[in-house]
């Protein structure tokens, strides 16, 4: 039978609404980060830009006392990368995306504890780590001490990496600041990972908040592999891109019209909408190299003009909000763009920060 085959424009405006891109929606930061399976979140205030752009009348203080109380975390998951989710998404996501971070630790430290005993380290790092919280370098300092014959620094990526850990606050509070200190899963959310979460269940999710995708782009947001028995499987839609790549997408899934208006948004570092795909042409046609700065975030960014990726932010502070077109705009582009720049400035500083575009 044949596929219905999808434009590019239409795959854009689907996937922006899927994100919550096309209009700031009523609603909870818990709700909203459970319907787009987390946010990545490296830099620790980013998540905060992404909920703004994504959320009406968005407050920092609702992502802070989530995380205070226990009920978000900053977890090591998808492609063994910082996520943002909640607690209960932890606890599900955990068991299933364990052996990509095994696969990522093999991959960068394997040869540097060849011959070491590694789950004698995890062990000892489960204990510590279940009873207080340690950075990397605490870890490498005590690993360190305790096998001396070892690589402290790679036995401390060990613990990181295969334990299951979250990052506790005060980082990644709004307005507060911390080290990166690593606690178990079990230990900081009083609750141990569930015994049998569903592969099935969290490929659906990824569609319903991705899709229209393929197999390859549910792999690169995972990182797991062999996941085409499990698509393939599930009672979904078919779809074909422009060049005849199988889409897949959740029954319900509504698709959007591709003159579907698409208005300016400012996202944070690492977000989700420009890396939850292996073909990310979608919103980024000319495949632009992303920029993934260090930092603590809400400072660095990239602009959708017209639902593309076609500009970068960057502010700063005290001094003025830079926007960097990659390609001409127009004069209602830029007017557009600098009034969402003043909007996000009311968010990451002041109103009357002046707002430059070139």
């Amino acid at each position: 039978m044949t596929k219905p085959v999808l434009s590019r424009r239409v795959l854009n405006r689907t996937f922006l609404e899927r994100q919550q891109l096309l209009h700031r929606e009523p609603g909870t930061a818990a709700e909203l980060i459970e319907r787009l399976v987390g946010l990545q979140a490296q830099a620790p205030l980013a998540a905060y830009v992404a909920l703004w752009s994504r959320l009406r009348d968005f407050d920092p203080a609702e992502l802070s006392e989530l995380m205070t109380s226990r009920q978000a975390v900053r977890a090591t998951l998808l492609r063994a990368t910082i996520h943002l989710v909640t607690a209960d998404d932890c606890l599900r996501i955990w068991p299933l995306v364990r052996p990509v971070a095994d696969r990522g630790f093999r991959g960068a430290f394997g040869k540097q504890l060849a011959g070491a005993d590694i789950d004698a380290v995890v062990a000892y790092g489960s204990e510590l780590l279940s009873q207080a919280p340690y950075s990397r370098t605490q870890l490498r300092d005590v690993l360190g001490e305790r096998w001396p014959d070892w690589d402290a620094n790679a036995m401390a990526y060990a613990v990181s990496y295969l334990l299951g850990t979250v990052q506790v606050t005060p980082r990644g509070v709004w307005g507060e600041t911390g080290q990166a200190a690593l606690q178990t899963i079990e230990s900081w959310l009083g609750r141990p990972p569930a015994p049998a979460p569903s592969i099935d269940d969290l490929v659906l999710r990824y569609l319903a908040a991705f899709g229209p995708a393929s197999v390859a782009d549910v792999q690169m947001w995972s990182g797991l592999t062999r996941l085409r028995e499990v698509v393939e499987r599930l009672d979904v839609r078919r779809y074909a891109d422009e060049d005849g790549r199988e889409l897949y997408d959740v029954p319900d899934g509504v698709l959007t019209d591709a003159e579907t208006p698409a208005p300016v948004r400012f996202l944070p570092e690492y977000d989700n909408l420009l890396l939850g795909h292996a073909d990310r042409r979608r919103v980024n046609p000319v495949g632009r190299p992303v920029p993934l700065p260090p930092g603590n975030g809400a400072a660095i960014g990239t602009v959708l003009i017209d639902g593309d990726y076609r500009a970068d932010w960057r502010h700063h502070r005290g001094k003025s909000l830079q926007v960097t077109p990659h390609e001409p705009i127009t004069a209602a582009e830029q007017a557009a763009v600098e009034a969402e720049a003043v909007n996000l400035l009311g968010l990451i500083g002041s109103t009357d920060t002046p707002v430059v575009v070139s």
